[in-house]
């Protein structure tokens, strides 16, 4: 059996990363039978989550899953869809992982409200005298990669501008579609969903979360896509539960 390995639920969502819901829905578009357990940044192949290990063969990083289940499995994610329609479909893809995302990382990792709401929890397992020093040292970490993307080179102005722009940009591409490119859901859809849900979390308080409720299309569309696929997530439940593990 395939297995993924994640971050787990977390913030009232289906996990904390939006590249493991991503890599989930990819399975659950496919479908195969996939089991889930819970991943450590030290032992992945790549330093991050998610993997996937199909039958002994290890997949780092949520595209490349993506490519592996098509090659492997003979399934067109884009079936239907005409060249022009894949090439929008992956440009609304980079456009949330290489840019709403960092995005999204800058409002909730180094506002300091955001940070005790929702990644301090990540911290709580550290022992007392070392936690603070540990968030710090991650912050830190947060910080200059942000600057070396070159979003954490804006002000807090420009950045929510251009954060606004592209939450724009994807719900005008939706339109009022039931899926990002029509009738029927693409691979996009995993993408769109796993960071539209993100953007909406109630969690975190931001101009950029205001800016997405804004669009009725991307907030039904969260609602449609998480009443499909993960129908017997309850989000209140899974985020007590991870509250009280940790």
């Amino acid at each position: 059996m395939l297995t993924l390995y994640t971050f787990g639920p977390a913030f009232g969502l289906p996990d904390a990363s939006p590249f493991v819901t991503k890599a989930e829905m990819l399975l659950k578009l496919a479908g195969l039978p996939y089991q889930t357990k819970r991943g450590s940044l030290r032992r992945a192949p790549k330093g991050k989550l998610p993997y996937l290990d199909d039958m002994g063969r290890i997949v780092a990083d949520s595209t490349l899953i993506r490519w592996h289940i098509e090659k492997t499995y003979h399934i067109d994610f884009d079936a239907g869809l005409s060249p022009a329609e894949c090439g929008i479909a992956w440009a609304a893809e980079k456009l949330m992982e290489d840019n709403l995302y960092w995005a999204v990382a800058r409002v909730r990792w180094l506002d300091e409200a955001n940070f005790e709401r929702g990644p301090a929890q990540f911290f709580r397992g550290v022992p007392a005298p070392m936690r603070g020093l540990a968030e710090r040292l991650v912050r830190h970490k947060v910080r200059r990669t942000l600057w070396n993307q070159g979003l954490g080179r804006h002000s807090e102005e420009e950045l929510v501008a251009l954060a606004n722009k592209g939450v724009t940009s994807i719900a005008d591409i939706l339109g009022d579609r039931q899926y990002l490119m029509g009738d029927k859901p693409c691979g996009a859809d995993a993408t769109l969903f796993a960071f539209a849900a993100s953007l909406l979390c109630p969690v975190f308080d931001t101009p950029i979360r205001t800016a997405a409720e804004g669009h009725a299309n991307l907030v039904a569309y969260v609602a449609r896509m998480r009443q499909e696929f993960f129908p017997d997530f309850d989000p209140d439940t899974a985020q007590q539960s991870e509250l009280s593990r940790r």
